[in-house]
């Protein structure tokens, strides 16, 4: 199949590093994203994201013409969407998967689709949601026959990829990883195989396009539970009067035991999202995996609890919140559980709030609207008297702990 020009939907944390790295292997491919800024950014070079080495690789296939930003889809021989899988925000709590970005991306690639052409569907999904994807490409273009219906002679071929990198080191994660490929025909399957041969050193492994997805739902949901088991053991830890991160360490040095270590929550778009599809598809059966989530959710509100008793003690608490990143070293904020604490407590008006983000410049507008202060660590050390470690960067391990000899400080990520 040629593979001379490819298209990436959604050129966010995923899809313009996949972008990039196909570019940087001689390919022509046109990056399709609804936000203007973040276009002319892209082809100007820049990048509106942070991670490591991607503004290197983005200017130097933007400046050799394989790389180049768009708002409106053009004809391509791949189409590749990355676009978020959200919730679906209703009153009752419920976690209903969104799917309208998705939807709105094969609206968006429909009208330019050709006979012959693949679309892979890398955004994590629901199981079952690529053949969605295909249902609504035909409804949109009668014209041309799919998989659903013509199988390997269809004209156009379908395929479920769902990424599986780590934030910080997604350029070296996309060649080296392994790769899982549910196609919806043989053909398909196989002609997804051989794109992603063109950047992939890992195996890239085929199967049907309902367990593709599910794959990666399991994988995340695999470290939620193993996270939430960390979570609630540092709640009982701090009931018992034991330091949890000494006892993880003393229970690790078992040979077949591995625990994870415990933090306000979890974020992401990932393991905080995931596990939610498999209890959506599934929720009588889904027990331990809904329990784990529980878990997970109600550990910031615990966090909470502790800021606030601890702001008690002052007349005038000033508390400085270190990070509101959901992970060390990167700017992402989806799904944080610092960004929750950080929001929660000045709805609670516990005390003036500070926030240290080292990898962001501005605070997210709610944020703003919430009169929090967005400010330098060295500013936060003088100032706080209670400071909160919510993300363990970098900036926050190296710093001079004589510092906080007079503070209150509640370590979250156990980095003292």
């Amino acid at each position: 199949m040629d593979f001379e020009k490819v298209s990436v939907i959604g050129l966010g944390y995923i899809g313009l590093p996949t972008a990039a790295i196909i570019a940087s292997r001689g390919m022509t491919v046109i990056g399709v994203e609804v936000n203007q800024n973040a276009v002319d950014l892209i082809n100007a070079g820049k990048i509106h994201i942070v991670e490591p080495d991607l503004d290197i690789v983005v200017r130097s296939v933007v400046s050799t013409g394989n790389l180049r930003a768009v708002t409106i889809a053009e004809p391509a021989n791949v189409f590749m969407i990355a676009v978020p899988t959200p919730f679906i925000h209703r009153d009752d709590d419920s976690h209903q998967p969104d799917l309208s970005y998705i939807e709105s991306a094969a609206n968006t690639i429909a009208p330019v689709l050709e006979k012959g052409n693949l679309v892979i569907l890398e955004s994590t999904s629901p199981v079952g949601t690529t053949e969605k994807l295909a249902t609504w490409l035909a409804k949109a273009r009668p014209d041309l026959s799919f998989p659903q219906d013509k199988g390997n002679a269809a004209d156009i071929n379908i395929a479920h990829c769902p990424e599986r990198v780590l934030p910080g080191y997604v350029l070296q994660e996309l060649v080296s990883n392994d790769r899982v490929i549910g196609g919806m025909s043989k053909t398909c399957s196989e002609k997804a195989v051989a794109l992603y041969r063109t950047f992939v050193r890992g195996e890239c492994i085929i199967t049907n396009a309902r367990t593709a997805e599910m794959a990666k739902l399991t994988e995340n949901s695999f470290r939620d539970v193993n996270i939430a088991f960390a979570n609630e053991l540092s709640i009982i830890c701090d009931k018992l009067k034991i330091n949890v991160w000494e006892l993880i360490k003393l229970a690790n040095r078992h040979p077949r035991v591995d625990i994870l270590n415990p933090g306000p929550g979890v974020g992401g778009h990932c393991i905080a999202v995931d596990p939610w599809f498999i209890v959506d598809s599934c929720p009588e059966e889904a027990n331990l995996i809904r329990q784990a989530r529980l878990t997970n959710d109600h550990k910031p509100h615990y966090v909470i609890e502790q800021i606030t008793h601890a702001a008690d003690e002052f007349k005038r608490p000033v508390i400085a919140c270190l990070g509101l990143a959901f992970k060390a070293d990167i700017d992402d904020l989806r799904e944080s559980p610092a960004l929750q604490i950080v929001k929660q407590l000045a709805d609670k008006k516990v005390g003036q709030i500070m926030a240290v983000e080292p990898n962001i410049k501005f605070l997210p507008e709610h944020l703003l609207k919430e009169n929090i202060q967005l400010t330098s660590l060295e500013h936060a050390l003088e100032v706080a008297n209670i400071i909160v470690i919510l993300v363990d960067h970098q900036e926050f391990k190296l710093t001079d702990k004589t510092l906080l000899a007079t503070k209150v400080v509640i370590d979250t990520r156990g980095i003292l």
